[in-house]
């Protein structure tokens, strides 16, 4: 039976949200938990997602660092310990990196692909064994509209989002016979402290246009939107 079909409902749903304890993470758990669904607030601040759990009716929250395999392992183990399943994983947790392609740090690029990259294979990994056992899920790796252009300054945390959608959407093909829906989401600059805990510090745009700023609410209805469609990808231009 195809439970991911047009307009389906979020209510009751089991959803892992990684990086909920700010920003974008944040603003999804809450509407997502708004409309109805059973969230899992993943995020290193343990303090912060335990005070957010006791806000939230029927969530979970499990201290996780998205650089740690284990802890990967823990999050989804929890999850279908409390509630028995995982109907949909959103791999938001994110780190931008500025300065030019001459100047990356290896060392810094290879902790920036562990947490944008590897992290968000590895939880998509997890979820895929479950997802398949119980006839259907949806994965939503969040990426970024700086893949729809080239910004200087940005290249190394650009290049992580790119690899990402190659990831994503090519899975969404290998998975579709298993029910398992991949899609990506592309937010333009959003108004959160992304840019000032970016590697190597806010980047200097200079006099270049940039789109204008999201809410990280607006993101967030975004996905509660990719959830209903289970569209390929969304990219956040209006």
């Amino acid at each position: 039976m195809d439970i991911w079909g047009h307009n389906m409902e979020t209510a009751n749903k089991i959803i892992i949200i990684t990086g909920a304890s700010q920003g974008i993470g944040l603003a999804a758990a809450r509407l997502l938990s708004a409309r109805g669904g059973k969230v899992v607030l993943a995020a290193r601040s343990a303090d912060v997602i335990d005070a957010l759990q006791k806000e939230l009716p029927n969530s979970l929250a499990v201290t996780t660092d998205m650089r740690k395999p284990r802890d990967i392992v823990n999050l989804v183990n929890k999850t279908i310990e409390r509630f028995g399943r995982i109907d949909i994983l959103i791999n938001n947790a994110g780190q931008g990196m500025s300065g030019p392609v001459e100047n990356i740090d290896i060392e810094e690029y290879k902790s920036l692909m562990e947490l944008n990259v590897y992290g968000v294979l590895r939880a998509m990994q997890a979820v895929i064994g479950p997802m398949r056992a119980q006839g259907g899920g949806m994965i939503l790796n969040v990426s970024s509209g700086v893949t729809k252009r080239y910004i200087p300054d940005i290249a190394a945390y650009s290049s992580t989002k790119y690899a990402l959608n190659a990831l994503s959407l090519i899975a969404r093909q290998e998975l579709a016979k298993d029910n398992i829906v991949v899609s990506v989401v592309h937010p333009r600059m959003t108004a959160s402290n992304f840019f000032q805990n970016m590697v190597g510090g806010p980047p200097d745009f200079g006099s270049r246009e940039l789109p204008p700023m999201d809410s990280s609410e607006k993101v967030a209805a975004k996905i509660a939107e990719l959830i209903e469609s289970g569209e390929a990808e969304l990219e956040i231009n209006t």
